[in-house]
């Protein structure tokens, strides 16, 4: 009974809050589609400008994803997948779901690394992470990365939902389940060109010259 409820809770994390902080994450990156790098500094200097940002963080998205990041590690540890046996479509679903978790836990460490992280101690200021990115995703393996990072964590999310729909009882029946597969679907298709066009932006020059010209206010200053 105690594994059922941590695994309802991992499973309501990923979609509620962690599963809104993914489209909110994938907004902000289309902002430098939308409005190049100046749309992009605008977007990351709102959210940082939220009230009480730190603690909309903290209980919004870092608790909530190391939970589910090292608790999903577990249930990938604890899974037994039978695609030897039973070569069908939810067993690939259920391997692809453990394989992307660990990809998404590991490439989302690094990318906080690169990011979040290096605001936080002081080595990069908010208006400089569009020239930051420009730099990770001009170096082709960085930018490889990116991208097998980025496809899993769009199926993961994806499948994850479905799944969710599902072990919620919310999809009940098999035309219900059918149905939001083909959503859930047409959900991973946007995501992942959402993100990848927002990615293959920021190799624009215009994201080197705003942090270069960031980079030269604060040094005056």
């Amino acid at each position: 009974m105690k594994g059922f409820y941590s695994r309802k809770i991992h499973s309501l994390l990923g979609v509620i809050p962690l599963g809104a902080f993914f489209i909110e994450h994938m907004m902000t990156n289309f902002a430098a589609v939308e409005g190049g790098a100046s749309g992009f500094t605008d977007s990351v200097l709102w959210l940082n400008s939220l009230p009480l940002v730190f603690f909309l963080e903290l209980f919004g998205i870092w608790l909530p994803l190391l939970y589910h990041g090292v608790y999903g590690l577990y249930i990938a540890y604890q899974s037994k997948p039978n695609l030897n046996r039973f070569n069908i479509e939810r067993n690939w679903r259920y391997t692809l779901q453990r394989i992307t978790g660990i990809v998404t836990f590991i490439f989302i460490v690094w990318h906080l690394f690169q990011t979040r992280v290096q605001v936080a101690v002081g080595n990069v200021e908010h208006e400089e992470l569009g020239g930051l990115m420009h730099d990770i995703v001009t170096q082709p393996l960085l930018l490889t990365l990116y991208i097998i990072g980025i496809v899993a964590a769009c199926f993961h999310f994806s499948n994850g939902l479905w799944s969710f729909l599902i072990s919620w009882g919310i999809t009940v029946g098999p035309r219900a389940q059918r149905v939001s597969s083909y959503l859930c679907l047409g959900i991973f298709v946007l995501v992942t060109f959402m993100f990848l066009i927002s990615l293959v932006t920021f190799r624009d020059s215009e994201f080197q010259t705003a942090a270069t010209i960031a980079q030269s206010i604060k040094t005056f200053i």
